[in-house]
């Protein structure tokens, strides 16, 4: 949990434009921030006053959590120039109030000092915290919400290995999945032998997306994995991805039950070609959209049906980030940016298939970070 970097980043960019203190409330720049890794939640907790906050003021940082998530921060306030404060969520002394209590430790993190330009990530910051800032003197709030995406698009040493760790466990879910696409078997019997072999490989509770389809549903780019039996002839399009330290991965690829038709085998073919055409065409300086289009153009004239989703995407910590291929993103790559490749053929109620990977932009072109096994049997 170092992440001094992000941090150096942002405190050069605040002090260019005259900005001394800021209060960032996005989860994901939270995280960038801190290297702050949540605890996975299953929905909205009952003792939570509010999201994870960090205050700025003058080269120095202040996390403000929950205190039950000070375990998945502590690391955070021995850094130089760092500090970690938490309020109390749960009690059977007296009411749920956590909204209240974050508020009071806010309040007493930021003070009265608050002359001059004050930036605040406004879609984020609870209302009763930006009023807070207003009933103590804030005399002018400086919108802040994208100015830290072009930093978090370049990664340091350090979120490569994270993601590297991340990528680590989706191979390991894919073998697992190979293994368990057979006859009989369900979808859902699919997506627990990866989250098992994922978890057991982590030695910790590990959240997981995204997608576990057998072929012949309606709709079979993408869904959660539901009681469909897999029968003779059936692919399955596995796609996984994890959360570890705070940072997403992704993968995917398609698995069949039995011997792939013959029109499954020009299915697969195809698209792994064009994986392959898109991975060649990654190097620092390629434009996104026309990535995105050298590969649909391939699709076509190979005679399937163009996939309506995007071609790839970047992630980290969120799952879709910039630079997005897509039809529409004029944005070059640069070296050090991870970029997900995923094109797919699909046939609705009947089969498809979707190979993925990860690559890292290099100087000379990309190294591939994913390593799950996507050959047909």
């Amino acid at each position: 949990m170092q992440h001094s970097t992000q941090r150096a980043q942002t405190h050069e960019l605040l002090k260019s434009r005259g900005i001394e203190r800021a209060l960032f409330a996005n989860i994901a720049t939270v995280k960038w921030l801190t290297g702050f890794a949540p605890p996975i939640q299953t929905g909205p907790s009952a003792f939570l006053g509010g999201p994870p906050m960090v205050w700025y003021e003058n080269g120095a940082w202040t996390l403000m959590v929950f205190d039950w998530q000070e375990v998945n921060a502590g690391e955070f306030g021995k850094q130089e120039n760092c500090a970690l404060v938490s309020y109390s969520g749960y009690t059977v002394d007296q009411p749920l109030t956590g909204q209240v209590k974050l508020r009071g430790l806010f309040r007493s993190v930021v003070q009265n000092n608050l002359s001059g330009k004050i930036g605040i990530e406004a879609r984020d910051v609870p209302a009763d915290i930006a009023l807070t800032l207003h009933e103590i003197g804030a005399a002018e709030l400086i919108p802040l919400d994208t100015w830290l995406e072009p930093f978090r698009r370049i990664k340091t040493p350090e979120e490569i290995q994270k993601l590297r760790d991340n990528f680590r466990l989706t191979d390991i879910g894919h073998a697992a999945a190979r293994r368990a696409v057979q006859v009989g078997a369900t979808e859902i019997d699919v997506w627990n032998a990866a989250h098992y072999a994922i978890e057991k490989a982590a030695g910790q509770r590990v959240a997981l997306g995204n997608d576990c389809v057998v072929g012949y549903r309606k709709d079979n780019v993408g869904g959660w994995p539901l009681n469909n039996e897999i029968r003779a002839g059936d692919s399955v399009v596995v796609d996984l991805s994890t959360i570890l330290h705070g940072y997403w991965s992704d993968s995917c690829a398609a698995y069949y039950a039995t011997e792939p038709t013959a029109k499954q085998r020009a299915m697969h073919h195809t698209a792994q070609r064009a994986l392959d055409l898109a991975i060649s065409l990654v190097k620092p300086g390629a434009v996104a959209r026309e990535i995105d289009a050298a590969v649909r153009e391939f699709m076509r004239k190979e005679g399937y049906p163009v996939y309506w989703h995007h071609t790839g995407h970047s992630l980290g910590v969120t799952s879709h980030e910039d630079p997005r291929i897509v039809p529409y993103n004029d944005m070059t790559l640069q070296e050090n940016m991870v970029v997900m490749l995923e094109p797919g053929i699909y046939f609705p109620g009947e089969t498809s298939v979707r190979l993925e990977d990860a690559v890292l932009v290099r100087q000379h072109g990309a190294e591939i970070l994913t390593h799950h096994d996507k050959a047909l049997p």
